[in-house]
């Protein structure tokens, strides 16, 4: 009989997964922190649930979210671009404390790759992370919350850039003159190929693993963004001549980690 599986963060990434996992005969508890969201879910099959993480607690029903699940997916991402900014750290804090009271064993943490920072070079899953922006510190931080948990079986997930539906970064490029980084590498994920890791790791029950969710090819941001214009019909970005080349960062997957998930199913070139 398949899993009762928790979602906390239904939106672009959280919604597909949990219909995806609601079509194979799964059980799914989400989360929205929107009223208008919950029919939603519904919708799809979802049992939904109303909830907000807040530096000074959570608000909602969290106790009944957790009930009886097996496995939760905590898919929130930091907000620190609004003012004030928010203190992720805490946030994450009470929700380890809850599922800790619920007694849930298995965790999955969607992380992401900006906990590397300014790492340059091939970086895999046994570089030390170096975050240099404060969202990749406060996701580092909140990573070790639950991976120094010994009761708890954890598997986190550092995503590269997310791509898809409604989500491209050509779209924010088109028309910008002079850029710098050209020949820098992109280390980008298809959302289909974040559904399909994040499937994998709970059909064959993974545990306690790190994955880098990024796809294996990494041709250059001139090259790729100008032919993602093109594919579009947009007016693709300038790049200025490269005279002095930083050190480059491609972010891979240790090859015991790739017999995880054997391909990806969206091609990015």
């Amino acid at each position: 009989m398949n899993k009762t599986i928790g979602i906390l963060g239904c939106g672009w990434l959280g919604l597909p997964l949990a219909t995806t996992l609601v079509s194979n005969n799964y059980k799914v508890h989400g989360s929205t922190t929107t009223q208008e969201k919950i029919e939603d879910l519904i919708n799809v099959g979802i049992t939904p649930f109303l909830i907000q993480l807040s530096e000074i607690g959570i608000n909602g029903d969290i106790k009944g979210f957790l009930k009886d699940l097996e496995i939760v997916l905590i898919n929130i991402p930091p907000r620190l671009r609004s003012e004030p900014k928010e203190n992720y750290v805490k946030k994450i804090t009470h929700l380890h404390q809850a599922i800790k009271e619920a007694k849930i064993r298995t965790v999955v943490f969607i992380s992401s790759t900006s906990v590397y920072g300014n790492c340059q070079g091939r970086i895999t899953e046994d570089t030390l992370p170096q975050p240099n922006t404060e969202s990749g510190k406060q996701l580092l931080a909140s990573e070790n919350i639950f991976r120094k948990d010994t009761v708890l079986n954890t598997s986190i997930i550092r995503f590269g850039g997310l791509i898809g539906p409604k989500r491209h970064p050509i779209n924010q490029l088109s028309g910008k003159k002079d850029l710098t980084n050209g020949m820098d590498s992109i280390n980008l994920i298809h959302l289909d190929d974040c559904i399909g890791l994040i499937r994998t790791i709970l059909t064959e029950n993974y545990e306690n693993v790190l994955i880098n969710g990024v796809y294996p090819l990494h041709p250059t941001k001139k090259e790729y963004y100008t032919s993602e214009a093109s594919k579009k019909g947009i007016s693709p970005p300038t790049y200025l001549p490269v005279t002095n080349k930083k050190g480059d960062k491609i972010i891979e997957n240790t090859p015991e980690i790739v017999k995880i998930y054997h391909y990806f199913t969206s091609i990015i070139s």
